[in-house]
């Protein structure tokens, strides 16, 4: 047999095992629905294999219970586990078959398709993917993609409610997903109400903040989410009015806040500045009088939702003192994992990040 017959027989294999693989997907007999790129999309009546692509796309199913639903996961979260409670939750999803690459590098580009289709899924959930993206991605793989989001960086929109809302209905799990939106939307109201008690809060700056890799003190967010749910003061936004900031050091000596908050994942390198320049720290009010505290990194593959709302609660402690003062923070976060991820996974956080709210350890030692 020539070479050129060879491929060509190849190449003929190859498009009947393909189309043997997708053609149980090709039967979307169940409701057509709207997905958060504006596409309909028909899905199927029964879903029960699914794969998640993009950030925070897993995090979601592990919200509402459909995790016996997934039949691969991408290899980004098996790489990087630490950190993110759905995974700390849910070790077994690591046994799953890895689809595609994943990771941040991977986002609004098309998947690694012979992967995805090795596991022979009903529906395809994405985040973050263009429509035109979304419906080439369709096409090619002959398999029912929806387009899921978070909104923007480091948000708490309403998109991303409306995302579980649609991923419930899609996994037939409606009712839970509204409890989980009823869930988290009654936790921003107790937060909203209990930074409205009282005197106004000091005024305060988080730094360490994670954006396209990890960063030191001059790292933060105008629009920090934590500090808007508790009504805090952000010193930031003197400097801008939203998205990732950097704050040179003389700036941040001009802003001198009362109170720091780090987030874990810049914790170490903070740490490793203050040894090497232990001056600038030092002329800092909020370092020379200790109010330095530390808060677990929310901005984990996107928006961790139970982190930033424990990371609220223990900022409210810190600002608000009185309006929080019956919140036990390690029961108050274990609730908030339990809830979402079906596990308690705070002493999984605390282990790599320290306790939420407490001093870091290179202050402690002072």
């Amino acid at each position: 047999m020539t070479r050129l017959k060879s491929h060509r027989l190849l190449a003929a294999v190859l498009a009947a095992c393909l189309a043997l693989m997708t053609a149980p997907a090709l039967a979307a007999d169940g409701p057509t629905i709207t997905d958060l790129a504006g596409r309909k999309v028909t899905v199927p009546a029964s879903v029960n294999r699914v794969i998640c692509l993009g950030p925070g796309c897993l995090r979601l199913i592990v919200y509402l219970r459909a995790t016996g639903k997934l039949v691969g996961i991408e290899g980004f979260e098996k790489r990087f586990p630490g950190g993110r409670p759905y995974y700390y939750a849910h070790p077994e999803l690591g046994k799953l078959p890895t689809i595609t690459p994943g990771g941040v590098s991977a986002i609004n580009n098309l998947p690694d398709l012979e992967g995805v289709l090795r596991v022979k899924p009903q529906v395809v959930f994405v985040t973050y993917l263009q429509k035109d993206k979304a419906d080439r991605l369709q096409n090619l793989l002959k398999i029912p993609v929806v387009v899921l989001s978070y909104g923007p960086f480091a948000s708490f929109s309403k998109v991303v409610l409306d995302s579980i809302l649609l991923a419930g209905k899609v996994v037939n799990q409606q009712q839970r997903a509204r409890e989980v939106v009823d869930y988290l939307l009654a936790q921003q109201k107790d937060l909203a109400q209990r930074g409205a008690k009282g005197k106004q809060a000091p005024a305060a700056y988080v730094g360490g903040i994670g954006y396209k890799g990890v960063h030191g003190l001059e790292s933060t967010d105008p629009k920090y989410l934590p500090f808007r749910w508790v009504g805090a003061k952000n010193l930031a936004t003197s400097q801008a009015k939203g998205g990732h900031l950097m704050v040179d050091k003389e700036k941040l000596l001009a802003l001198n806040p009362p109170v720091i908050f780090v987030d874990g994942g810049g914790l170490n390198l903070v740490a490793t500045d203050y040894a090497k320049k232990p001056g600038f720290y030092n002329n800092l009010s909020a370092f020379q009088k200790g109010r330095v505290y530390v808060l677990f990194p929310f901005n984990w593959y996107t928006t961790n939702l139970g982190t930033a709302l424990a990371d609220a609660y223990a900022i409210g402690k810190v600002l608000k003192p009185g309006a929080f003062a019956d919140v036990d923070l390690v029961a108050k976060a274990d609730e908030l994992y339990a809830f979402l991820n079906g596990k308690p996974v705070y002493a999984a956080m605390a282990k790599r990040y320290g306790p939420l709210g407490a001093r870091p350890p290179f202050l402690e030692k002072k």
